[in-house]
């Protein structure tokens, strides 16, 4: 190895470290793009959080755009979001659908209950508003992970043929809906109503 080199060689990979280490400090953990984008929902048969002999199916989340919202009452964020949700939902008629998780039915955090759990759930939504048509009970989180969730709240919205057209991680608040999300849905709304003239 020449003398040039041996010298060179450390110069060269503390830069490629700082590049690196460059962009991790100054990304947005929360942009991060979902491997599921653009692709159709993973397959799931995932009971109703309230009524474990309704099973749901990806088949339900299509025919219409919707806004299917990772979320859980042990969640602060979630909570936080609930009355803008429910607003979205009162004003303009935006379909969310909920997926609720619960750490504490995993026997490694907790013994809670199914009951318990139902009763947690409505006691906040009674309190903060319920944005949600329905809750698919993603009972050991095995779904969550297939779409890549990493916490709540997460967000997938979804077009009319099951297609996950836009991922959010963080609550939906004034800005994020006016600024990231509204823009897409406006979009699917209008193609939605388009297939349905022309059908």
């Amino acid at each position: 190895m020449s003398k040039n080199l041996r010298f060179a060689l450390p110069v060269i990979l503390f830069v490629v470290m700082i590049v690196f280490l460059g962009f991790g400090l100054f990304s947005d953990p929360r942009e991060r793009d979902s491997m599921a984008l653009g692709k159709p929902l993973p397959p799931f048969e995932l009971p109703d959080l309230y009524d474990s002999n309704r099973i749901y199916t990806p088949q339900d989340l299509t025919g219409d755009v919707t806004i299917l919202n990772v979320w859980g009452v042990w969640c602060v964020t979630c909570a936080v979001e609930l009355p803008y949700l429910t607003a979205l939902r009162e004003q303009y008629g935006v379909k969310f659908v909920g997926l609720y998780y619960d750490q504490d039915l995993d026997p490694d955090f907790g013994t809670k209950t199914l009951a318990r759990v139902r009763n947690e759930v409505t006691s906040m939504l009674n309190r903060l508003g319920n944005p949600y048509q329905y809750q698919i009970f993603d009972v050991v989180r095995d779904y969550s992970l297939d779409l890549g969730v990493t916490g709540a709240p997460e967000h997938f919205l979804i077009d009319r043929k099951g297609h996950i057209r836009l991922h959010h991680i963080g609550d939906i608040n004034e800005r994020v809906w006016t600024h990231k999300i509204k823009p897409v849905y406006d979009q699917l709304i209008a193609e939605n109503n388009s297939a349905v003239i022309n059908e």
